[in-house]
């Protein structure tokens, strides 16, 4: 049953109006942050250990194959290029949070790095089909050893719970080397209003929060990162 007036779970401090009913689940808009978030109930059962498409089961990922496979030899190499043009220092290693299928890291080795010197991904759930090879990492972000220089993650945001974030940002913060970049690529409010509304999508995708930096940046600040819009 929808509910109007709801606290915002991604700045707190905003109260949140009805937006949108996706696959029976309700979406809620914060007047102050501007985010786009499931109800909050849903987000407490999936803190509680809960899930709504499951641990990213086969059927999941086989869905997502195609689209991980166009995404690692186009938009997603852009991403990772971009993350090691704009950063201010020299990146001697390189990590893909949330790598899925490795296909991004299996690109740039290919392509740039055959010693498998530099770039690394990290994925708690793989497919069957991923991709093998040399330093991809099956687990969470906090089992890593840094330092890190740079990094990406893609598509993978919009899957968390505010307190899933937070844990993710301080794994970041904990394998990053002072003055690192990491390039967050996901759905924000404006693409999901203007150009995707399908985007919000709780059962086949995961999709659960559209997060607006206004949201965004006090959960990177209380771990030392500054957030800026590209």
């Amino acid at each position: 049953m929808k509910r109007d007036g709801a606290g915002c779970p991604v700045c707190v401090q905003g109260t949140s109006e009805h937006f949108s009913r996706v696959d029976g689940r309700d979406y809620y808009a914060c007047a102050a942050c501007g985010s786009l978030h499931i109800d909050p109930d849903v987000i407490a059962m999936l803190d509680a250990g809960g899930s709504l498409v499951g641990d990213y089961t086969e059927e999941y990922w086989e869905q997502e194959r195609v689209g991980a496979i166009e995404r690692a030899r186009g938009m997603s190499l852009c991403r990772a290029g971009e993350a090691i043009l704009y950063s201010r220092r020299p990146v001697a290693r390189f990590l893909d949070v949330g790598a899925g299928p490795g296909f991004l890291l299996r690109e740039l080795q290919q392509l740039i790095d055959p010693d498998a010197a530099i770039f690394h991904g990290i994925e708690k759930y793989p497919p069957p089909y991923a991709a093998q090879g040399p330093n991809f990492h099956v687990g969470d972000i906090h089992g890593m050893e840094g330092p890190f220089d740079a990094g990406v993650c893609i598509e993978v945001v919009e899957h968390l719970t505010p307190a899933m974030l937070d844990g993710l940002i301080h794994g970041l913060a904990a394998v990053s080397a002072p003055g690192s970049l990491w390039l967050f690529n996901t759905g924000m409010p404006e693409y999901v209003r203007n150009e995707d509304p399908g985007y919000l999508d709780p059962v086949h995708r995961g999709h659960i929060i559209s997060y607006s930096l206004a949201g965004i940046r006090g959960h990177f600040a209380r771990h030392g990162f500054e957030v800026r819009a590209m």
